[in-house]
């Protein structure tokens, strides 16, 4: 992956595609596989805001039959199996848990037969999924007395027993989104990160591509194309609005989604759920309040997702020391057992995801339910440019594949299917996880432990060999950063592979380094100073990138 604004600027494509995350990269994704010349340009890193925040899981659907919304059901568990089959180094089935109480509404007999259903309308579930451990099993219930050996200090009075369904982990979503890109490169897309686009170009009542400006450099150049795709999220009307001078109709409304990170496995090798304090005001079937969830992830537990209305800027937001207090009395009042307290609580991520119409006071609110694909000729009369702002990251190589639709559609391209869902991504080539990590182990576990070979495989897949082959031709990459499993070679591969341009880049998004708590100031710099050498920073740059990561670790 080498950026090339040369040949950005110097280029003409069939589609620009603006905006770097998982909506705007399965757009170039498609296209390229398609047959078109694509451009992808992001402002910041890939897959760095709201793809690089949310709270980790592909979701199968189970929550959609309480809206009777079946179409979201079949579609959200067909994304599932197809991300299971083409990125599986870095898919985890995970086992959730949902307590059931007395024989309403919130007992198991409900939840038997919504169990039932979902299993019915998901049939085709583990279609293509050679992996057994990939594999999604059916969803069952469970007695009082086993919920109790799951969770012997989480009983609750009325527990009648529970329900298990199963959802899929991304091991580290940043990672994903990388392998797309990294895979549409090799087919031939033109990408460049920290390219920001600055307005549109146009020529009468047609938009025939975008101005852009390199953010590391300064340097403005002009990126023309025969259509754009504006999929820049909740940036997109604000792009919109200044680059036309007018504004995107209909306006999305978004909210801001916040989880927070604690030390440890509070619920084993299974997912939780607990009350929430809001309910749901779309749901047709409801069993009350919403839920929250205690999600393990490495050795950390993952605590979400809280949601709230925001209005203003993309990059207005923020999570309150008192907001995260109210958080953990929420999950307190559920489970007075944990005894959470600020302490305990490593990190908190959020991002800006897609809502329904609410009122900015609202404590019950509606979720979005539909991704927006916009077509500016019916709605500006202007030619060549849509705008995709999608709400769900499991959906988002499907709605992409459907913007790709529409794209060839207005270049007059005679009509393709797509085969991003059968493709498999850069570094998934592998049918069998156990047994590709068992040879790992076989082949490098004299030089390595165990943690760090599990860490290489799962977030790289067959593409750990370009790491550990690095490491080998140096040595002195082969050893980890202080306090770590990262490597000193995930590092350089980083800056020479993948694009790595900031000290965020790496720690943030390339390594498991800073994505569950601060490594230390020893760690950010020895990785900073490798980073330095690779890029030719000078002392100060240096240090200003570390300054700006200890920033981010420390908001909390």
């Amino acid at each position: 992956m080498q950026r090339d604004l040369q040949a950005l600027s110097d280029g003409e494509f069939d589609v620009v595609v603006v905006g770097g995350g998982i909506f705007g990269i399965c757009v170039a994704w498609d296209a390229v596989l398609r047959g078109l010349s694509v451009a992808l340009i992001e402002k910041d890193d890939w897959g760095g805001a709201t793809s690089a925040n949310h709270f980790k899981l592909i979701h199968g659907g189970l929550r959609y039959l309480q809206h009777l919304d079946l179409r979201r059901v079949r579609e959200s568990s067909q994304e599932r199996n197809v991300l299971l089959r083409i990125a599986p180094h870095l898919m985890t089935p995970v086992p959730f848990v949902v307590p059931t109480y007395g024989h309403g509404l919130q007992g198991p007999e409900l939840m038997r037969a919504a169990l039932a259903v979902y299993d019915l309308l998901v049939v085709d579930r583990n279609r293509g999924i050679p992996d057994p451990a990939r594999r999604i099993p059916a969803g069952r219930i469970i007695s009082r007395d086993e919920y109790r050996r799951l969770f012997p200090h989480l009983d609750q009075p009325g527990l009648t027993g529970a329900a298990v369904f199963y959802e899929v982990q991304v091991y580290n979503p940043p990672r994903l989104s990388l392998a797309f890109v990294r895979s549409g490169m090799e087919q031939g897309v033109v990408a460049g990160n920290y390219v920001e686009a600055t307005g549109f170009l146009r020529r009468g009542e047609r938009i025939c591509g975008v101005r852009a400006r390199d953010r590391l450099s300064g340097e403005a150049f002009d990126l023309r194309a025969r259509c754009v795709v504006n999929a820049t999220g909740p940036w997109a009307k604000w792009l919109v609005q200044e680059g036309l001078g007018r504004p995107l109709r209909p306006e999305p409304t978004f909210s801001r989604d916040a989880y927070f990170v604690v030390r440890g496995r509070l619920t084993g090798d299974h997912a939780l759920a607990i009350l929430g304090q809001t309910r749901d005001p779309d749901a047709v079937l409801s069993r009350g309040k919403r839920h929250l969830f205690l999600v393990p992830w490495r050795q950390y537990t993952l605590i979400g997702v809280w949601h709230r209305v925001h209005t203003g800027g993309p990059e207005c937001f923020t999570v309150t020391p008192e907001e995260l207090q109210a958080f953990l009395d929420e999950v307190n009042t559920s489970c007075p057992a944990l005894g959470l307290g600020l302490s305990d609580v490593t990190r908190w991520n959020a991002g800006l995801t897609l809502f329904g119409d609410n009122d900015p006071q609202a404590r019950d609110l509606r979720y979005g339910h539909r991704s927006l694909i916009i077509d500016h000729r019916q709605v500006h009369g202007l030619d060549g440019l849509i705008t995709l702002i999608g709400v769900r990251f499991t959906t988002a190589r499907n709605v992409a594949a459907r913007t790709v639709d529409r794209v060839l559609r207005k270049l007059g391209e005679r009509p393709r299917p797509s085969s991003t869902g059968k493709t498999r991504l850069a570094g998934g080539q592998i049918d069998d996880i156990q047994g590709y990590r068992q040879q790992v182990y076989r082949e490098w576990s004299s030089r390595y432990d165990q943690d760090t070979l599990q860490g290489l495989v799962a977030n790289y897949g067959t593409l750990c060999t370009e790491v550990l082959a690095l490491a080998q031709e140096h040595p002195e990459l082969g050893r980890p950063l202080p306090g770590s499993s990262v490597l000193r070679a995930q590092v350089v591969h980083a800056v020479r592979e993948e694009m790595a341009l900031k000290l965020g880049d790496v720690v943030f998004r390339r390594t498991d380094l800073a994505t569950g708590e601060d490594p230390g100031d020893e760690a950010l710099w020895e990785c900073g100073r490798w980073m330095a050498q690779e890029l030719g920073w000078s002392p100060q740059r240096l240090r200003s990138e570390v300054e700006e990561a200890k920033a981010c670790i420390h908001r909390l």
